[in-house]
């Protein structure tokens, strides 16, 4: 696959929409979390061949335990289902699974599947898929502070929080793309994104692929990151 001029190393995905495409079809909102994990399967596989080497997704947030009871219990089975019958493909595409927010309040089983797709697919290291998983961007930093505070660590950089976060190693997104039109953060990456450049489609996250993740590549490519600061006349 051709790739793109100036390639973000990490691209991070809101992948939104999943339930207004099943309504637009008379779906139940389920049909549509599965078509979604079909765009995302679509999605790594072409960041892959872009050469993209940190791909994150915003898979189920911290405020994503308010949706209704069998919504929450479909979407854990989901997760379950797919890792088991997936991690093996990932393997054999050289994909490292990892998952970033808290563990507190997930399900024993889920919590199990979870650490068995990261052990799975530890010693991958041709890209690396980011999930996260009952994640807040708040929450993150608040268990960044409570974390130094418990090994009586003194906050007084920036460098020192980033060393409590989630995955201190995982770069900063360069880019974030949000689809379904939406434009806002949803509390994705606060501390990370401080700097990101942002892509926003009004393309369902289902109908997400190839295509619409190479515009969102072009589009960074014509950006110029200054990160505050300004050329001189």
């Amino acid at each position: 696959m051709e790739r793109c001029a100036n390639l973000p190393k990490h691209v991070a995905l809101i992948m939104d929409g999943n339930g207004r495409w099943a309504k637009k079809r008379g779906l139940p909102r389920l049909l549509g979390h599965r078509a979604g994990i079909a765009a995302l399967e679509r999605t790594v596989r072409a960041a892959g061949e872009m050469g993209i080497g940190c791909l994150s997704v915003y898979a189920f947030s911290t405020e994503n335990w308010n949706r209704p009871r069998l919504e929450v219990a479909g979407l854990m089975e989901l997760l379950r289902h797919y890792a088991r019958k997936k991690v093996p493909d990932l393997v054999k595409n050289g994909v490292r699974v990892r998952f970033c927010g808290a563990r507190r309040g997930v399900p024993d089983e889920v919590l199990r599947i979870i650490d068995w797709s990261e052990t799975e697919t530890a010693r991958c290291g041709r890209m690396t898929l980011v999930v996260c998983f009952n994640y807040g961007g708040r929450q993150e930093i608040l268990d960044a502070i409570a974390d130094a505070q418990s090994k009586g660590e003194t906050i007084a950089g920036e460098e020192d929080l980033r060393k409590h976060l989630y995955l201190p190693d995982i770069p900063d997104p360069d880019l974030i793309i949000r689809t379904s039109g939406e434009l806002r953060v949803s509390n994705f990456w606060l501390w990370q994104g401080s700097y990101s450049e942002y892509y926003f489609t009004d393309t369902l996250w289902p109908d997400f692929g190839t295509a619409e993740l190479k515009k969102a590549l072009q589009s960074y490519a014509r950006r110029e990151r200054r990160y505050g600061r300004v050329e001189e006349f």
